[in-house]
């Protein structure tokens, strides 16, 4: 008899202590609730932001920090874990307006997070109700900012886009604040147009392509102008000073070469004066020509050995 009493209360004990404790993971938040009133908030660490929401909400909850072994009152608290990572949600897509009354059809997914426990026990609970609210809140501001946006805009500009789905986020996430959500990414997959819009759409991006190539010729067209202008402008520059150098040039020559005649004239003028005669000679006489020359004329001096009147008489 003793042997089953002891037998009994090891098992009790092994039941109480295993009722005892409970263990917080990496990721994970949890609540503790006594007679269907949370008594306590585990989390691995608590931001200055919740922490705050947590006093304001309830001053009486007992906030522990840190993952591991957690004691609680054996068959009287209950555990409500909850992720504490970020958590993948794909919703079907969504058919939206833009502001050029184009329906476009938004295969989009986010990211959303369990910032606080506490309030997003008390508003939901569950995470099925969570994931409802957030997609009609998303589709709600979705179609909000697309309405304000033209459709070829949105299909091809990745950056506007991009700040669009940014401040998409930010306003979602302000949304849940008090639901203890934060929706920190929300991205677009794919975007489909609808058949009818195709032919629209295409249109509208091949009259743009047009008119930013056609503005692209024209800037191109002024700045080959510009450049050839200036090369103009330059090389009349430069052949303008280049003639101006030779003809500077040429001066000071022809000036030297006058000087250098006149000294060299100067030293033996009868040299010269048969030295021009020579280059008369070489320029006059050859060929079919026919030269009638006074006999007393200065050219016949060498030419015919006939010395000019006025000249002494040649040694013979």
């Amino acid at each position: 008899m003793k042997k089953w009493i002891f037998a009994a209360a090891v098992i009790i004990l092994v039941i109480v202590g295993a009722n005892s404790f409970f263990v917080l993971e990496e990721g994970e938040s949890a609540l503790v609730q006594r007679f269907g009133r949370i008594q306590a908030v585990y989390m691995r660490e608590f931001t200055e932001e919740v922490r705050a929401q947590l006093n304001e909400d309830d001053a009486s909850l007992s906030l522990h920090e840190g993952t591991g072994i957690k004691f609680k009152v054996p068959f009287i608290d209950n555990v409500v874990t909850y992720s504490a990572k970020l958590i993948m949600y794909d919703p079907p897509p969504n058919e939206v307006i833009t502001s050029d009354k184009r329906k476009l059809f938004f295969d989009n997914c986010a990211q959303w997070r369990i910032e606080n426990p506490f309030r997003f026990y008390t508003a939901y609970n569950n995470m099925d109700t969570a994931k409802d609210r957030i997609d009609a809140v998303m589709y709600s501001r979705m179609n909000e900012r697309v309405g304000k946006m033209l459709s070829h805009d949105l299909i091809t500009d990745r950056e506007l886009s991009g700040a669009m789905l940014d401040e998409l986020s930010a306003a979602v996430s302000a949304d849940f604040v008090q639901q203890g959500i934060s929706v920190p990414d929300i991205r677009i997959k794919r975007t489909d147009l609808p058949v009818e819009n195709y032919e629209s759409i295409y249109n509208n991006m091949n009259t743009e392509r047009e008119r930013i190539a056609m503005q692209h010729r024209s800037e191109g067209e002024e700045e080959s102008l510009k450049i050839r202008s200036e090369t103009d402008r330059e090389a009349i520059t430069i052949t303008s000073q280049a003639q101006r150098d030779a003809e500077i040039v040429r001066g000071e020559g022809d000036s030297e070469a006058a000087r250098i005649y006149n000294e060299a004239y100067g030293g033996n003028p009868e040299f010269f004066e048969f030295y021009n005669l020579l280059e008369t000679y070489r320029d006059t006489v050859g060929g079919s020509a026919t030269l009638v020359i006074p006999l007393d004329s200065p050219f016949a001096k060498y030419l015919l050995g006939v010395p000019p009147a006025d000249s002494e008489p040649l040694d013979n």
